[in-house]
């Protein structure tokens, strides 16, 4: 089971003793089927924290769940939902946990499930989080655009199995200004690039194939492809970009069938592909016909100069499957994102959309249009990089104060991230389990390359600027504290 949060805390007022409360508790949640028959519980630990009692009121509660046949204390497994004492109470469920083993769908890391989780944990510092701080959302321009809307939309039905042609209009034109020619017919509007990816997964690409990525890469972190019974495979970063030379030899060696690139402030190492780069692993994968997905979602943080042009300004051929989104620069929670190619393959993949969701919210396309039409998108991105600009300078700071002698990174040029690569071997585990129990919660390197073991990826765009430098303090902290005792 999950990280355990509760909803629930027992009444101290109230003349029934606490633990006899959590029995009840318990007990509704097993009647309920929401702890189905198998279920393994959360700890002792866990339940007293959410509940906010001591761990020996949880411990007599659940002593009296076993002895009366609701709970089984299984060794190595925990504790466990038994339902023996209930049975001929109510009608048995089927055995969701056999179903739930059974889906196609793989699970996220345990990791990356602790993260998901822990994000929302009340005085938690999120030092790996990759999206803009609500410090950095454009509430006043947001009220704007909303509030022009209402002139402007003349249904709020279902849109366009490719997207609001209103939207995919003003993507055409926005995306020309990067030097990207799309027509709105090749255009999808998507519910983030992450849905996009999944489209590309289920619609375009066979089942036991495989497909080349940056290593370390974002797309480690996911299943999405893997589910899809999609292999992947990395090639080595330089200080310019994934190599040219390693990427042929991949693509021979793998058969892979296409290659998933994020050339603009990679993720999570912050790394932008070099002009020269750029131009040799189009060539490479012109010469294999090897499909690109080029994954652009970071592009318009620059902080210190604009990019070189996407790889899909230089396609010629129809190589090039382009994704660009409003959630990093914009707001996440609009979801909204688009992906550019060959018509046939749009077309294939809007198909695929309409059976999963039926197109994305008619209302945030709306909105996404009117911050594209209106100029407001532009003088936001101006502010949201003076924002940015000074949180890296922040975190810079910071490092080069607590982390001179601990680790070293390359200073980002925009993005979210900065790789900080420590010196010394830590039990990543360990390290991850301290400082959440610190309130600091970071994002592991292995959870990007499984061989990163001692990395860590750090954003300067989510934590309140008051609290990153005394983070990074902390964290020096405690990395010296992991590292002195490695070394007993």
């Amino acid at each position: 089971m999950a990280t355990f949060r509760s909803d629930w805390q027992p009444d101290r007022s109230s003349p029934v003793p606490l633990y006899k409360q959590i029995i009840a508790y318990l007990q509704g949640k097993i009647r309920s089927g929401e702890w189905p028959a198998g279920s393994k519980i959360p700890s002792q630990r866990a339940l007293a924290k959410a509940m906010g009692v001591n761990r020996s009121t949880v411990v007599t509660a659940l002593e009296e769940l076993i002895a009366e046949g609701w709970l089984e204390g299984k060794t190595g497994s925990g504790t466990v939902v038994t339902g023996s004492s209930w049975r001929e109470q109510v009608t048995l469920p089927p055995d969701w946990n056999r179903y739930v083993r059974a889906g196609l769908y793989r699970p996220n890391l345990p990791t990356i499930q602790e993260i998901n989780q822990a994000e929302f944990l009340p005085g938690i510092i999120r030092l790996g989080t990759g999206e803009l701080s609500p410090e950095l959302h454009p509430h006043q321009l947001m009220g704007e655009v909303l509030s022009r809307l209402h002139a402007r939309i003349r249904s709020l039905g279902y849109e366009e199995p490719k997207g609001l042609l209103f939207l995919r209009e003003q993507i055409s034109r926005y995306v020309a200004s990067l030097g990207i020619q799309a027509s709105p017919g090749s255009i999808l509007v998507v519910s983030g690039a992450l849905q996009a990816l999944q489209l590309i997964s289920l619609g375009i690409l066979q089942q036991g194939g495989t497909i080349l990525l940056e290593k370390p890469s974002y797309l480690y972190s996911l299943r999405l492809f893997q589910s899809a019974g999609i292999r992947l495979a990395g090639v080595p970063l330089d200080a310019h970009g994934i190599r040219a030379d390693c990427l042929a030899a991949g693509i021979k060696k793998h058969r892979a069938g296409l290659l998933y690139t994020i050339p603009s402030f990679h993720n999570p190492t912050g790394l932008v592909m070099s002009e020269r780069r750029r131009a040799e692993v189009l060539r490479v994968c012109e010469a294999e016909r090897l499909p690109v997905v080029e994954d652009d979602v970071y592009r318009e943080l620059w902080l210190d100069e604009p990019l070189p042009a996407p790889l899909k300004a230089r396609d010629r051929s129809g190589l090039v499957l382009y994704l660009g989104s409003l959630s990093k620069t914009l707001s996440p929670g609009l979801r909204i994102g688009w992906l550019i190619g060959p018509e046939p393959v749009i077309e294939r993949l809007a198909d695929i959309k309409m059976q999963t969701d039926y197109g994305a919210s008619s209302l945030a396309q709306w909105a996404a249009a009117e911050w594209l039409a209106s100029g407001f998108y532009q003088q936001h991105l101006e502010r949201i990089r003076s924002g940015l600009r000074r949180r890296r300078e922040i975190l810079l700071e910071a490092l080069r104060r607590d982390f001179s002698d601990l680790a070293e990174w390359t200073v980002p040029t925009g993005g979210f991230y900065i790789w900080l690569r420590l010196h010394s071997q830590v039990r990543m585990r360990e390290l991850f389990d301290q400082a959440r129990a610190a309130g600091l919660l970071l994002h592991p390197g292995n959870l990007y390359d499984r061989a990163a073991t001692s990395c860590l990826r750090l954003s300067y765009a989510y934590a309140k600027e008051t609290e990153l430098s005394e983070a990074l303090r902390l964290l020096s902290r405690l990395v010296r504290q992991h590292a002195a005792g490695q070394g007993e």
